[in-house]
């Protein structure tokens, strides 16, 4: 059977401009200014990828202790700016269908405990689905570790797995696990930019995924 593995940020739930926003502020408080358009562009990456790239950008090599703390601030302020949290249309519909139709599925986010809680809670996410965040693996996106985690511990085959997602980042981490992806647009990726990153189809929201759903033989 078929099963579906979806990223969390921009594809289930409203969050990837906070994101921006708190990396923005976090970064500048550590002396590491960056425009908001260069934070969108990595938002998928690992917290730990993310400041290392921007820090090259910046010309300014970061310490190990200084990229933590960076990412320990941007959490605190994601929060902050963001402590409810909205799913994006068509998400709960669809994760609600899959679970009553008896689809295999999971969540494999970036995100961190206890960042991600609001989140899942916000789109009904039950506990005995299968939930696999940044602090379950080694390597983060664009590795595949998260994505093969999750397929693991759903006790599905690789080649039965579509990975969803928003980011460039999610489907080259699909890739690399040998998994198919699907593309949506809600994280503020365009159409062009997810086929080109290897999308197998691409589609504005998780509710136009719910209503194609049969496209992917599900």
């Amino acid at each position: 059977m078929k099963a579906l593995i979806f990223d969390l940020d921009g594809t289930l739930i409203d969050t990837v401009y906070a994101h921006v926003f708190a990396w923005q502020q976090a970064l500048a408080e550590a002396g590491l200014p960056i425009e908001g358009w260069r934070i969108h562009r990595r938002i998928g990456m690992s917290g730990g990828l993310f400041t290392r790239a921007v820090a090259r950008e910046a010309g300014r090599p970061l310490t190990d202790d200084e990229a933590e703390g960076i990412q320990r601030r941007h959490g605190a302020l994601f929060r902050e700016l963001l402590p409810e949290r909205r799913p994006l249309p068509g998400a709960v519909e669809l994760l609600g269908w899959l679970r009553e139709n008896g689809v295999p599925h999971g969540i494999a986010t970036s995100g961190r405990r206890p960042e991600i809680d609001a989140s899942l809670e916000a789109l009904g996410v039950p506990p005995e689905m299968v939930v696999v965040d940044r602090g379950d693996v080694l390597r983060a996106k664009p590795e595949p570790d998260l994505f093969l985690a999750c397929q693991q511990r759903m006790g599905v085959g690789v080649a039965d797995c579509y990975v969803v997602g928003d980011a460039v980042w999610d489907l080259l981490a699909a890739r690399r696990a040998s998994m198919l992806s699907v593309g949506l647009q809600s994280g503020g990726y365009g159409e062009d930019e997810l086929l080109a990153a290897g999308a197998y189809r691409v589609y504005r929201d998780a509710g136009e995924l719910h209503r194609s759903i049969d496209e992917l033989g599900i």
